[in-house]
């Protein structure tokens, strides 16, 4: 008999498009949606290349004010939010209005936290609407309308209804968490990811490979995102390794993008688990970049959860077709060694210590890796399993 199903919301995106070449719509797009928007772009890179420039421009051309706010240099924290929402509420929020973020995933989360900030001003910071360590207030009135065209594939933070903040004292990232923060329109272009740097695109595309892979074997895993994870892990393991040796690969960089939303779909809905809890604290204490951190992480993951997930790691292994094998505990072992060479061969480092963990710092990891993410995980880590597995793999 196959499992029940039990009742579920799915969440996502009200419009996305998703195409080579077609943020150049982005114009008549926006138009539908305002007649002001508020800019917010990621690394200097994009300033430099002209596409902050191309976009001003074709705003214009449709009627739309484009207005430059901030510029993501790495994940927001709470002081860059609070002057970014300050500076807006300042110069008027007008009836029209919306935020468009165009960069990768901190770009986008600092879109939406500016958004949310923009219509919600009950407390005196950010900090006050963030999970766990904020005064409780929540996002009582709808944030302003966000558009969201990223530019790596990695986060798929242009499909979720969170924005990850940077909190110092104590030294976490939390969430600042609505339904209405999931943008509006997404614009899709694989065409934008194609001038990535080989490292930024290991480490973006682990990310979304590990977002896919937890999302399907998570306790809370449900129907259309295990659905969307199944495809998703099919186009990037392939394409993967074709987009870090061959940037201008055109089909390898389409798959990752595309695999990408799909991963901000399915967590969205689903949650995580292990690897991306553990990043969280990496992040923090440890200045390890996001996908670098999950990238580190999911072979951990993987054989911490192998005993309970082998199905579905299984599934996973003949979707991406690893593996053609009936027995899923070969299935899954498949899947654990196809992630394994994948990772050698993009230059993953292996171990903790390669990206600077040292052994004092894992009390702190430990303590700072529970949130929303390690609820998701297929089975429960206490911290004392959850110190062998770091001290295992320093």
């Amino acid at each position: 008999m196959p499992d029940e199903l039990t009742s579920y919301d799915f969440l996502t995106p009200q419009r996305i498009v998703f195409g080579w070449g077609r943020w150049r719509e982005v114009g008549p797009l926006v138009a539908e949606l305002g007649r002001r928007a508020w800019i917010v772009s990621g690394s200097r890179s994009l300033e430099s290349a002209g596409v902050v420039a191309e976009l001003h421009e074709t705003l214009r051309e449709h009627g739309v004010e484009p207005l430059s706010l901030a510029i993501s240099e790495g994940e927001p924290t709470v002081p860059v939010v609070d002057a970014a929402a300050a500076r807006l509420r300042a110069l008027g929020v007008h009836p029209g209005d919306m935020v468009v973020a165009i960069g990768g995933g901190s770009a986008v989360d600092l879109g939406k936290a500016i958004a949310a900030l923009a219509t919600n001003d009950r407390g005196d910071s950010v900090r006050d609407y963030l999970e766990g360590v904020g005064s409780g207030l929540k996002l009582t009135a709808q944030p302003l309308p966000l558009v969201a065209i990223p530019t790596t594939s990695g986060t798929g933070s242009e499909a979720t209804k969170n924005a990850v903040i940077s909190v110092t004292n104590p030294d976490v990232k939390k969430s600042l968490r609505a339904d209405g923060l999931v943008p509006r329109l997404v614009v899709v272009d694989p065409e934008l990811t194609k001038s990535l740097s080989p490292q930024l695109t290991a480490q973006t595309g682990m990310d979304a490979i590990t977002q896919l892979i937890e999302s399907y074997i998570s306790r809370r895993g449900k129907p259309i995102p295990q659905a969307l994870a199944l495809q998703g892990l099919s186009l990037a393991l392939p394409a993967i390794v074709e987009a870090v040796e061959h940037g201008e690969s055109r089909w390898a960089r389409e798959a990752m993008s595309h695999a990408a939303l799909l991963s901000g779909m399915a967590l969205a809905n689903s949650g995580l688990g292990l690897a991306h809890g553990v990043a969280a604290a990496l992040g923090v204490h440890c200045g390890v970049s996001h996908g670098q951190a999950c990238a580190v992480m999911l072979p951990v993951a993987l054989a911490a959860n192998r005993n309970v997930a082998e199905r579905q790691l299984a599934e996973l292994a003949r979707a991406a077709e690893v593996s053609s094998d009936e027995d899923d505990s070969l299935a899954a072992e498949a899947l654990l060694a196809a992630i394994d060479a994948i990772s050698r061969r993009i230059g993953i480092p292996r171990r903790l210590s390669d990206v600077g963990v040292t052994a004092d710092q894992i009390p702190a990891l430990v303590r700072d890796s529970r949130g929303n993410s390690m609820d998701g995980n297929p089975r429960t880590i206490d911290d004392a399993e959850l110190t062998r597995l770091l001290e295992e793999r320093l």
